[in-house]
């Protein structure tokens, strides 16, 4: 059985109480009871395994990124390496049956020298952003912050 259907069988014996055998009532509960602590054990334990998986796999993701981080910065070594080698040589282009090298020009940018100085009209306006730290520490100290209430919710933890 399903832990909603156990859930629902209990709740629905808990209204039918008043009308049943008191010692079979109890027994029923008891059991219907344990059956749902089982199920919530279960599940509670799958839920451990899923976030020892999400730890392993976020370690590696990090792993990953920074193994990425030097392949790409050992990548930008290199071609700066080899861009110096060929201009100190005054070759353009090397071109082989495999691969051609070549410098060539990139696309014009722009290279902002002090940002105070730019016209108002090439400034992107940014919108405001709610700083919820703040506010949660105003709500926790009593203030009234208008627009804002502290909430509390309810969440399942697993020891």
């Amino acid at each position: 059985m399903k832990l909603y259907e156990l859930t629902e069988n209990y709740a629905k014996l808990l209204e039918m109480a008043e009308e049943m055998d008191t010692d079979a009532i109890v027994d029923t509960l008891e059991a219907l009871q344990e059956a749902i602590e089982d199920k919530a054990e279960n599940i509670g334990k799958l839920i451990r395994n899923l976030e020892a998986d999400v730890k392993v796999i976020r370690d590696e993701e990090k792993r990953l990124a920074e193994r990425r981080q030097v392949i790409e910065n050992k990548i930008e070594r290199l071609k700066s390496y080899l861009q110096e080698q060929l201009e100190i040589a005054g070759i353009e282009k090397v071109k082989r049956p495999t691969i051609t090298v070549s410098i060539r020009k990139n696309p014009p940018s722009v290279d902002v020298i002090d940002e105070t100085l730019i016209p108002a009209d090439f400034l992107i306006p940014q919108p405001a952003k709610v700083d919820k730290r703040a506010i949660l520490e105003r709500l926790k100290n009593g203030e009234h912050v208008p627009g804002a209430a502290l909430k509390q919710t309810k969440g399942v933890q697993i020891r």
